[in-house]
């Protein structure tokens, strides 16, 4: 008997050890909300966010509900649940350090959006008086401090117990549900009332100052082949302006072309909702700017679809990749209708010469050109196959601005 209460014990410390490391990933990612996280885990079991998640995932995995989103609105209303549930008062050290942690609705005292690490959301309590102590201190220390003891002594055995009883049934898991979808709405209409659209606190990097003030929520740009050059590109984008007065999107023109003056740009051309104002380079060795005009303008949260192409009918330039730079207020998750239809995110298509097949290709995120270049090992998910002449991928992630995101390829040697 002794032996098997040990057991017990040791089986319950090693929950409980899973469930802390899984909540500590999930409090402490910069550039992505919990329940974004939670939600990428539930729709996505090979996901990096999946596995940092599982002690969290895997017991409400038998709970009836309908949607992948239910079940992450259940996890995240439980954890909410339990963290308002911490200290005596609304005052209690530890549950405001649980608050800021996982970033739920802030108090009145704190007027700017949390911050993007931990570390600097700790410091924004500062402005929370009488709380850490009279005066305030100057360092994060106590708010370490509670955070570590909320999160180990409360939080995380109140949480292997509940996620017990939700699994077996006992309880109704739906008031969880309820109480996330209502934390989610709180937490859009302060988002919406104090911050910045730009603001690292809803997951995105701050652009850079001359960043168009645009957000893509979809972008998908597909490219024809001709040899082992780019032909033809064509880009679909659906933006949301992040200011007042948005008339138009900076395009940069195909390279490649060649005229009796040697190599030349090729301007960007409108598709659809837009028209096209060419911009002569300013300096030697600049590319040919393109304005995608838009027929109205836009005003602030406000969202255009258009489209435009660039085709290249002298092309001699060998190309090893298709590379789209963010250089705006960053592109919304990938997201797919009947698993092959984008309607959210980016999405690179690559349609090849019949005659010039790469050996390989791979996509890439935000690495350096040298990592770029370097083809995956073998059963590496980055790798991509080829189907019918074609290579495609959707960047399932949020594409952060001043960042490269593309396909690269590797053509046989000649």
């Amino acid at each position: 008997m002794a032996e098997k209460l040990i057991s017990n014990r040791d089986d319950l410390d090693k929950r409980r050890s899973l469930i802390e490391g899984s909540l500590r990933w999930l409090a402490t990612r910069r550039y992505a909300k919990p329940f974004g996280l939670l939600l990428d885990a539930v729709e996505k079991p090979d996901s990096d966010s999946a596995a940092e998640l599982k002690a969290l995932i895997v017991p409400i995995m038998s709970v009836p509900c309908d949607t992948a989103e239910t079940r992450a609105l259940l996890l995240w209303g439980l954890i909410v649940d339990l963290i308002n549930a911490v200290g005596s008062s609304a005052d209690s050290r530890r549950r405001n350090t649980l608050i800021a942690a996982f970033r739920l609705p802030r108090r009145p005292e704190i007027t700017e959006p949390w911050k993007s690490s931990l570390g600097d959301r700790f410091r924004q309590l500062m402005a929370v008086p009488g709380i850490f102590g009279d005066p305030t201190p100057t360092t994060t220390t106590p708010m370490h401090r509670a955070w570590n003891r909320g999160l180990t002594e409360r939080l995380v055995p109140a949480l292997t117990e509940r996620l017990e009883v939700v699994a077996a049934g006992g309880s109704d898991w739906q008031q969880y549900v309820k109480l996330a979808r209502k934390t989610e709405v709180t937490l859009a209409r302060e988002h919406t009332a104090t911050s910045e659209p730009r603001d690292s606190a809803i997951g995105y990097r701050r652009p850079s100052k001359s960043a168009q003030p645009v957000f893509l929520d979809l972008f998908v740009t597909t490219v024809f082949m001709r040899a082992r050059t780019v032909y033809r590109r064509i880009t679909e984008r659906l933006v949301t302006a992040r200011e007042d007065n948005v008339d138009a999107y900076m395009a940069t023109a195909l390279g490649g072309s060649v005229d009796e003056t040697g190599l030349t740009d090729i301007p960007v051309r409108p598709l659809w909702g837009c028209r096209a104002e060419i911009l002569a380079p300013t300096r030697p060795g600049d590319p040919v700017l393109t304005r995608l005009v838009f027929p109205t303008t836009l005003h602030r949260g406000q969202k255009h679809y258009f489209s435009s192409e660039a085709v290249n009918e002298g092309s001699i330039e060998e190309r090893v990749g298709v590379n789209v730079e963010v250089d705006h207020h960053g592109i919304a998750p990938g997201k797919l209708l009947h698993g092959h239809v984008p309607i959210s995110g980016l999405t690179i298509r690559v349609r090849f010469d019949e005659h010039h097949v790469p050996e390989t290709t791979w996509w890439y995120a935000e690495q350096t050109e040298r990592e770029r270049r370097e083809p995956p090992p073998d059963k590496d998910p980055r790798l991509l196959t080829i189907v019918d002449g074609a290579v495609e991928h959707t960047f399932m992630g949020k594409c952060q601005p001043r960042e490269n995101y593309g396909i690269r390829f590797l053509w046989p040697e000649p």
